[in-house]
């Protein structure tokens, strides 16, 4: 019998809001951040969902973050911005990266955001979906604490370092793809050591270099690239972006979100926004949208596969049951929880 109690979005919401508004936060900046946790875990990214709002907490007690998501403009031009984040949580400084970019890609017709001087700021395809009720192409990208070496290595640099894309579509499901440059994010890997399981083997190597299922050994070595040495590429590309061209900090020097409660952790982000209309009319770009996504579901499916998918789709059905039903949550998460309303003076509500 499973131990997951099913609770409903809008009050886990409102709670987690409360939790952050409890630490000084603005409600408008707590909302942003509780609603990006809870919409990764609508769309079944539980390892970026409300199980993180323990070391979020934690960091804002420490005084290790702003309370108040602020920016700072370091250049400003018209299809590019960068951004110092002043230290500030991650999610709100970058939602206000993407409406920058959606901004100037509407006279511009593509844009590109950097923000240096950030902190965790959840799954990139909460900020990259911002530019489908655009009929924009939504990039987004991180940078992250090495917790992965380069392809032949053993020693983390990089993080997992994951992109986003979003794609609007006509009348089929935009397409949106979320991926950590490792075969998992390592989130998944915290998220099985809290509900004691083990993880498959492949997702990650001990301190020595050798395969391993335990969770514990897997946090103390390193999670490895997703498809060898493409995976080690991407991940470069993706610090590139995010940490050297934004001014950031990049592999080893980002400090770490659950260890290091001394330094800034500095890390870095990237938004791209491409305006369809200026290559085109967006119309027919989403009708032709529709067409590939067609053609494609309706090719014969491997053996053992009831149809084929496109990325996003999955992600969007179990938001819509999730809706319905509620958000499975473990009983060690919901102690957490309970544990943290307790600490931060907030009425414990969800069950």
């Amino acid at each position: 019998m499973s131990e997951d109690v099913l609770i409903k979005a809008d009050p886990l919401r409102a709670y987690c809001t409360d939790l952050f508004v409890s630490q000084e936060m603005p409600r408008e900046d707590a909302h942003i951040i509780a609603d990006s946790l809870v919409e990764a875990n609508l769309t079944g990214v539980d390892s970026h969902g409300v199980s993180r709002m323990g070391i979020y907490i934690k960091r804002l007690q420490e005084k290790m973050v702003n309370t108040k998501a602020q920016i700072k403009l370091i250049s400003d031009y018209p299809a590019a911005a960068a951004i110092d984040g002043l230290n500030s949580m991650g999610a709100p400084i970058s939602v206000q990266a993407m409406e920058i970019a959606i901004a100037k890609a509407r006279t511009t017709g593509c844009a590109f955001v950097t923000i240096n001087n950030s902190n965790h700021n959840g799954t990139a395809a909460y900020f990259a979906r911002k530019a489908l009720a655009h009929d924009m192409i939504g990039f987004s990208c991180t940078n992250a604490p090495s917790t992965m070496p380069p392809w032949g290595g053993i020693t983390p640099f990089f993080g997992t370092n994951p992109f986003a894309v979003a794609i609007p579509a006509d009348k089929q499901l935009p397409i949106v793809m979320d991926m950590a440059t490792s075969v998992v994010a390592r989130g998944k890997i915290i998220l099985a050591g809290k509900n004691g399981k083990e993880i498959p083997l492949g997702w990650a190597i001990s301190k020595d270099g050798e395969m391993t299922t335990d969770p514990k050994t897997a946090l103390e070595g390193a999670v490895l690239p997703f498809g060898e040495y493409k995976g080690s590429a991407i991940a470069l590309l993706v610090d590139v972006l995010s940490g050297i061209l934004s001014g950031a900090a990049f592999g080893p020097h980002i400090a770490s979100l659950y260890e290091n409660f001394t330094d800034p952790q500095n890390v870095g982000h990237a938004f791209g926004v491409i305006d369809i209309s200026k290559f085109g009319p967006a119309d027919k770009f989403k009708q032709r949208i529709d067409q590939m996504i067609l053609e494609m579901k309706a090719l014969r499916p491997a053996k053992g596969v009831d149809q084929i998918k496109l990325p996003g789709e999955i992600e969007h059905f179990t938001r819509e049951r999730r809706l319905t039903e509620g958000i499975p949550l473990s009983r060690p998460v919901l102690k957490e929880l309970k544990e943290l309303g307790t600490l931060c003076g907030v009425p414990y509500t969800l069950e």
